[in-house]
């Protein structure tokens, strides 16, 4: 049994505040390169979905701004309607007041616009999403202390 057990491991974890994030990958000589990116993957967009919120960024506003725009579908034609709407005074301003001070200013427009190119079906990098799309066995992992519809509490 001593084979089954990991020789290297990717961990991460954090606690700042009320956030607290525990991942860790156990990797075997069978374990997968799409195995660890899908894991790394995980990674990034723990840590994304935080990073702004830290610096001061209010992203709720930025993404009630963003929902506000007319979709213009997907591909290159809405990515360059996205770029154009970022630089109008309007979003601009909506930028600047999501922002605790204005030095946060150039990290607020990096969320908008990931924000908006995404929403374009266009990846801005690796997700768990798109890697589960091409390796079908991926799965992303279910939510703490959900249960499927056929495996409610017994009574």
């Amino acid at each position: 049994m001593a084979e089954d057990r990991p020789d290297e491991f990717i961990d991460f974890s954090a606690k700042y505040k009320e956030w607290v994030a525990i991942k860790r990958l156990g990797i075997t000589p069978q374990t997968k390169p799409e195995e660890i990116a899908y894991h790394l993957a995980g990674i990034r967009a723990t840590i994304d979905s935080k990073m702004f919120r830290v610096l001061g960024i209010d992203v709720d506003a930025i993404d009630a701004r963003i929902k506000q725009i007319p979709k213009a579908g997907k591909g290159a034609s809405a990515v360059s309607q996205a770029l154009a709407e970022i630089e109008k005074p309007e979003f601009k301003r909506a930028l600047a007041e999501s922002c605790s001070s204005q030095a946060l200013l150039p990290f607020a427009k990096t969320y908008a616009l990931n924000k908006m190119i995404n929403e374009t079906g266009t990846e801005t990098s690796l997700s768990q999403l798109a890697l589960s799309k091409v390796f079908k066995e991926l799965k992303p992992p279910k939510a703490p202390g959900r249960l499927s519809k056929g495996l409610g509490p017994k009574a």
